[in-house]
Protein backbone atom coordinates (compact mmCIF):
# COMPACT_ATOMS: atom_id res chain seq x y z
CA UNK A 1 0.00 0.00 0.00
CA UNK A 2 1.27 3.47 -0.89
CA UNK A 3 0.57 6.30 1.52
CA UNK A 4 1.90 9.25 3.49
CA UNK A 5 2.14 7.95 7.05
CA UNK A 6 2.74 10.23 10.10
CA UNK A 7 6.18 9.61 11.64
CA UNK A 8 7.54 12.04 14.20
CA UNK A 9 7.41 15.55 12.70
CA UNK A 10 6.77 14.47 9.12
CA UNK A 11 4.65 12.38 6.77
CA UNK A 12 6.59 9.45 5.35
CA UNK A 13 5.73 8.16 1.89
CA UNK A 14 5.57 4.36 1.90
CA UNK A 15 5.76 2.88 -1.60
CA UNK A 16 4.60 -0.53 -2.72
CA UNK A 17 8.11 -1.53 -3.81
CA UNK A 18 11.17 -1.70 -1.55
CA UNK A 19 14.06 0.69 -2.15
CA UNK A 20 16.53 2.86 -0.27
CA UNK A 21 14.88 6.17 -1.13
CA UNK A 22 13.43 8.42 1.60
CA UNK A 23 10.44 10.61 0.67
CA UNK A 24 8.50 12.83 3.02
CA UNK A 25 7.07 16.18 4.04
CA UNK A 26 7.08 17.88 7.42
CA UNK A 27 3.90 18.90 9.19
CA UNK A 28 3.27 22.06 11.22
CA UNK A 29 3.06 20.23 14.53
CA UNK A 30 5.45 20.02 17.46
CA UNK A 31 7.82 22.90 16.81
CA UNK A 32 8.89 26.13 18.53
CA UNK A 33 7.97 28.74 15.89
CA UNK A 34 5.21 31.35 16.47
CA UNK A 35 3.09 30.46 13.38
CA UNK A 36 1.06 30.06 15.61
CA UNK A 37 2.72 28.79 18.80
CA UNK A 38 4.54 25.47 18.66
CA UNK A 39 4.71 25.34 14.85
CA UNK A 40 7.37 23.34 12.98
CA UNK A 41 8.33 26.03 10.47
CA UNK A 42 11.18 25.04 8.12
CA UNK A 43 11.72 28.27 6.14
CA UNK A 44 14.51 30.76 6.89
CA UNK A 45 13.05 33.38 4.55
CA UNK A 46 10.03 34.30 6.69
CA UNK A 47 9.81 36.20 9.99
CA UNK A 48 11.18 33.51 12.28
CA UNK A 49 14.45 33.16 14.16
CA UNK A 50 17.40 31.30 12.72
CA UNK A 51 17.66 29.34 15.95
CA UNK A 52 14.12 27.96 15.51
CA UNK A 53 14.81 26.75 11.99
CA UNK A 54 18.11 25.16 12.98
CA UNK A 55 16.42 23.34 15.84
CA UNK A 56 13.72 21.99 13.53
CA UNK A 57 16.30 20.95 10.94
CA UNK A 58 18.24 19.00 13.53
CA UNK A 59 15.09 17.28 14.80
CA UNK A 60 14.13 16.21 11.29
CA UNK A 61 17.68 15.15 10.41
CA UNK A 62 17.70 12.79 13.39
CA UNK A 63 14.30 11.36 12.49
CA UNK A 64 15.06 10.65 8.83
CA UNK A 65 18.72 9.68 9.07
CA UNK A 66 20.08 12.43 6.84
CA UNK A 67 22.38 14.92 8.65
CA UNK A 68 21.85 18.53 7.59
CA UNK A 69 25.33 18.52 6.05
CA UNK A 70 23.83 16.33 3.30
CA UNK A 71 20.86 18.62 2.53
CA UNK A 72 20.49 20.90 -0.49
CA UNK A 73 17.96 23.76 -0.64
CA UNK A 74 17.33 26.12 -3.60
CA UNK A 75 16.02 29.70 -3.55
CA UNK A 76 12.59 29.16 -5.09
CA UNK A 77 10.96 31.83 -7.28
CA UNK A 78 7.85 30.08 -8.67
CA UNK A 79 9.45 29.56 -12.07
CA UNK A 80 10.40 26.39 -13.97
CA UNK A 81 14.19 26.22 -13.76
CA UNK A 82 15.53 22.72 -13.04
CA UNK A 83 19.18 21.96 -12.18
CA UNK A 84 21.26 18.94 -11.32
CA UNK A 85 22.98 18.88 -7.94
CA UNK A 86 25.66 16.56 -6.61
CA UNK A 87 27.74 15.90 -3.53
CA UNK A 88 29.59 19.19 -4.01
CA UNK A 89 26.31 21.05 -3.40
CA UNK A 90 25.63 19.49 -0.01
CA UNK A 91 24.85 22.10 2.64
CA UNK A 92 23.66 24.73 0.15
CA UNK A 93 21.29 27.24 1.82
CA UNK A 94 20.86 25.09 4.91
CA UNK A 95 22.59 27.05 7.68
CA UNK A 96 21.97 30.38 5.91
CA UNK A 97 20.52 31.55 2.60
CA UNK A 98 22.77 32.77 -0.22
CA UNK A 99 21.41 34.73 -3.18
CA UNK A 100 24.25 33.38 -5.30
CA UNK A 101 23.62 29.71 -4.61
CA UNK A 102 20.85 27.91 -6.52
CA UNK A 103 18.84 31.13 -6.87
CA UNK A 104 15.70 31.00 -9.02
CA UNK A 105 15.54 27.21 -8.95
CA UNK A 106 12.28 25.30 -8.45
CA UNK A 107 13.45 21.87 -9.52
CA UNK A 108 16.37 19.69 -8.40
CA UNK A 109 17.60 16.27 -9.43
CA UNK A 110 20.59 14.09 -8.62
CA UNK A 111 22.17 10.69 -9.21
CA UNK A 112 24.27 10.85 -6.04
CA UNK A 113 23.70 8.90 -2.86
CA UNK A 114 23.61 10.44 0.63
CA UNK A 115 22.20 13.73 -0.61
CA UNK A 116 18.80 15.11 0.42
CA UNK A 117 16.89 17.38 -1.98
CA UNK A 118 14.66 19.81 -0.05
CA UNK A 119 12.19 22.61 -0.78
CA UNK A 120 9.59 24.58 1.19
CA UNK A 121 5.83 24.60 0.59
CA UNK A 122 2.61 26.04 1.99
CA UNK A 123 -0.01 25.21 -0.72
CA UNK A 124 2.08 24.68 -3.88
CA UNK A 125 2.54 21.12 -5.09
CA UNK A 126 5.58 19.05 -4.06
CA UNK A 127 6.32 16.50 -6.77
CA UNK A 128 8.88 13.78 -6.15
CA UNK A 129 10.57 11.72 -8.87
CA UNK A 130 12.63 8.59 -8.41
CA UNK A 131 14.05 5.73 -10.42
CA UNK A 132 15.77 3.08 -8.28
CA UNK A 133 16.99 1.34 -11.44
CA UNK A 134 18.96 4.43 -12.49
CA UNK A 135 19.71 5.88 -9.01
CA UNK A 136 17.79 9.04 -9.92
CA UNK A 137 15.90 11.37 -7.58
CA UNK A 138 14.16 14.67 -8.27
CA UNK A 139 11.93 17.23 -6.61
CA UNK A 140 9.95 20.16 -8.01
CA UNK A 141 7.92 23.02 -6.58
CA UNK A 142 4.79 23.54 -8.70
CA UNK A 143 2.47 26.44 -7.96
CA UNK A 144 0.20 27.61 -10.74
CA UNK A 145 3.12 29.34 -12.47
CA UNK A 146 5.36 26.28 -12.32
CA UNK A 147 2.49 24.08 -13.46
CA UNK A 148 1.52 26.21 -16.44
CA UNK A 149 5.21 26.41 -17.39
CA UNK A 150 5.36 22.59 -17.25
CA UNK A 151 8.10 22.26 -14.66
CA UNK A 152 7.41 18.52 -14.45
CA UNK A 153 8.27 18.24 -18.15
CA UNK A 154 11.47 20.20 -17.54
CA UNK A 155 12.44 17.67 -14.89
CA UNK A 156 11.50 14.67 -17.02
CA UNK A 157 13.52 16.07 -19.92
CA UNK A 158 16.64 15.55 -17.76
CA UNK A 159 15.96 11.80 -17.47
CA UNK A 160 17.60 10.00 -20.43
CA UNK A 161 15.99 6.62 -19.78
CA UNK A 162 12.58 5.07 -20.49
CA UNK A 163 9.83 6.75 -18.49
CA UNK A 164 8.59 3.28 -17.56
CA UNK A 165 11.51 3.33 -15.11
CA UNK A 166 10.32 6.56 -13.45
CA UNK A 167 8.02 6.85 -10.43
CA UNK A 168 6.23 10.05 -9.46
CA UNK A 169 4.72 11.02 -6.10
CA UNK A 170 2.45 14.07 -5.92
CA UNK A 171 2.35 15.29 -2.35
CA UNK A 172 0.15 17.44 -0.10
CA UNK A 173 -0.95 20.78 -1.56
CA UNK A 174 -4.03 22.96 -1.83
CA UNK A 175 -7.32 21.43 -2.96
CA UNK A 176 -9.43 22.62 -5.88
CA UNK A 177 -10.85 25.29 -3.59
CA UNK A 178 -7.95 27.25 -5.08
CA UNK A 179 -9.30 29.47 -7.84
CA UNK A 180 -7.78 31.20 -10.87
CA UNK A 181 -9.10 34.02 -13.04
CA UNK A 182 -9.83 34.16 -16.77
CA UNK A 183 -6.33 35.35 -17.70
CA UNK A 184 -4.67 32.44 -15.93
CA UNK A 185 -7.27 30.03 -17.29
CA UNK A 186 -6.33 31.07 -20.83
CA UNK A 187 -2.72 30.05 -20.09
CA UNK A 188 -3.77 26.62 -18.85
CA UNK A 189 -5.90 26.05 -21.91
CA UNK A 190 -2.70 26.10 -23.98
CA UNK A 191 -1.34 23.03 -22.21
CA UNK A 192 -1.41 19.65 -24.00
CA UNK A 193 -3.88 18.15 -21.50
CA UNK A 194 -7.68 18.29 -21.14
CA UNK A 195 -8.41 21.28 -18.89
CA UNK A 196 -11.98 20.07 -18.23
CA UNK A 197 -10.51 17.23 -16.15
CA UNK A 198 -8.89 19.52 -13.58
CA UNK A 199 -10.56 22.95 -13.91
CA UNK A 200 -14.13 23.76 -12.84
CA UNK A 201 -15.73 27.08 -13.78
CA UNK A 202 -17.77 28.43 -10.85
CA UNK A 203 -18.75 31.88 -12.00
CA UNK A 204 -17.51 34.98 -13.76
CA UNK A 205 -13.72 35.07 -13.63
CA UNK A 206 -13.70 32.18 -11.10
CA UNK A 207 -12.30 28.75 -11.92
CA UNK A 208 -11.39 26.10 -9.38
CA UNK A 209 -8.22 24.23 -10.29
CA UNK A 210 -6.77 20.94 -9.08
CA UNK A 211 -3.02 21.50 -9.46
CA UNK A 212 -2.19 18.02 -8.24
CA UNK A 213 -4.25 16.42 -10.99
CA UNK A 214 -2.95 18.87 -13.60
CA UNK A 215 0.62 17.82 -12.84
CA UNK A 216 -0.31 14.15 -12.92
CA UNK A 217 -1.84 14.62 -16.37
CA UNK A 218 1.27 16.45 -17.56
CA UNK A 219 3.47 13.57 -16.37
CA UNK A 220 1.23 11.04 -18.09
CA UNK A 221 1.19 13.11 -21.28
CA UNK A 222 4.99 13.08 -21.20
CA UNK A 223 5.01 9.30 -21.01
CA UNK A 224 5.13 8.30 -17.35
CA UNK A 225 2.77 5.31 -16.92
CA UNK A 226 -0.39 6.03 -14.95
CA UNK A 227 0.37 3.15 -12.59
CA UNK A 228 3.75 4.72 -11.75
CA UNK A 229 2.14 7.86 -10.32
CA UNK A 230 0.77 8.29 -6.81
CA UNK A 231 -1.33 11.38 -5.99
CA UNK A 232 -2.15 11.98 -2.35
CA UNK A 233 -5.54 13.16 -1.14
CA UNK A 234 -3.92 15.27 1.62
CA UNK A 235 -4.90 18.93 1.11
CA UNK A 236 -3.02 21.74 2.86
CA UNK A 237 -5.92 24.18 2.61
CA UNK A 238 -8.34 21.70 4.16
CA UNK A 239 -6.33 20.61 7.21
CA UNK A 240 -4.74 23.47 9.16
CA UNK A 241 -4.19 21.14 12.10
CA UNK A 242 -1.55 19.33 10.05
CA UNK A 243 -0.39 21.78 7.37
CA UNK A 244 0.45 25.42 6.76
CA UNK A 245 -1.68 27.12 4.09
CA UNK A 246 -0.43 30.37 2.62
CA UNK A 247 -3.77 31.31 1.09
CA UNK A 248 -6.06 30.33 3.94
CA UNK A 249 -3.78 32.01 6.49
CA UNK A 250 -3.23 35.04 4.22
CA UNK A 251 0.54 34.64 4.15
CA UNK A 252 0.99 34.76 7.93
CA UNK A 253 2.16 31.21 8.36
CA UNK A 254 5.15 28.89 8.23
CA UNK A 255 6.36 26.45 5.58
CA UNK A 256 6.62 22.69 5.36
CA UNK A 257 9.74 21.01 3.99
CA UNK A 258 9.43 18.33 1.31
CA UNK A 259 12.44 16.07 0.87
CA UNK A 260 13.77 13.13 -1.09
CA UNK A 261 17.09 11.35 -0.74
CA UNK A 262 18.77 8.02 -1.42
CA UNK A 263 21.22 6.06 0.72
Amino acid sequence: MKAFIPVGHYLNYVPSQKHEISIGMTTRQGGVSPFPNHAFNMARYIDDTSENITKHQNILAHEIGFPTSQWVFPIQTHEAKVVEVSSKDKGSNIDALSNDCLFGVDGLYSYDKDILLTMCYADCVPIYFYSPKHHFIGLVHAGWRGTVKCIVEELLNQFPYPYEDMYVVIGPSTSNTYEINDDILAQFKKLPIDDTKYIETRGDNRHGIDLKLANQLLCENKGVPHENIYRTTHATSENLELFFSYRVEKGKTGRMLAFIGQH
